[in-house]
């Protein structure tokens, strides 16, 4: 979702700014680990006591369901995203069910049927797991669909599911291995396909 379906870019790096403020820890080295990875995780990374550790990630989670301000699409999101058909995608994602809920919203996005956020696997990306449960609640075989991603992480996840994976953004350490495009504004769905839903390039 962040970073690929929503822009929400200044709101994330000003929170773990703040975090990184509280916690004497290098900012560059947070954001560097925190993208794609739930929250959760990248707390547990940056901080040892379990207690701290479980009351900062509510801190953090509370206000990033409770703040929206300069969140956006991706440029082609809402056109693509609507012209998919219903049951046809899921968003898998390191944020929580909620925090997806307002994001999407904040950026002006529809909710698919599917949602597999933070709240609902035990690992988190750069394991496959989202997108495997992903694929088996759509109805399909991972090899059938397209991940999109943005992160490290979520790339690796999205690879080592077997899914097809496009990388959006400036990431270019796929490249050889992901197609990479700038947006979502690339794309276009053909529902007439014989083969089922068939996504285009350009």
């Amino acid at each position: 979702m962040d970073g690929t379906l929503v822009d929400s870019t200044a709101l994330v790096e000003s929170t773990w700014a703040s975090f990184s403020e509280r916690h004497g820890v290098s900012v560059a080295e947070v954001l560097e680990f925190a993208h794609g990875r739930p929250t959760r995780a990248t707390v547990a990374h940056f901080v040892a006591d379990p207690e701290l550790a479980a009351a900062e990630t509510q801190r953090l989670i509370a206000h990033e369901e409770s703040e929206t301000t300069g969140i956006t699409e991706i440029p082609g999101a809402r056109a693509l995203l609507t012209s998919l058909p219903r049951g046809s995608w899921a968003v898998v994602t390191s944020a929580g069910r909620k925090l997806t809920e307002v994001r999407m919203a904040a950026a002006g996005l529809p909710l698919p049927e599917i949602i597999v956020s933070a709240d609902e696997v035990e690992r988190g990306k750069p394991d496959p797991e989202g997108y495997l449960r992903a694929a088996a609640l759509l109805g399909v075989q991972p090899s059938d669909t397209i991940v999109f991603e943005d992160s490290g992480a979520g790339t690796r996840a999205g690879i080592a599911s077997g899914a097809r994976t496009v990388v959006i953004g400036s990431l270019d350490e796929f490249d050889g291995v992901a197609d990479r495009y700038a947006d979502l504004r690339a794309f276009r769905v053909d529902t007439e396909a014989t083969d089922g839903v068939v996504l285009h390039a350009w």
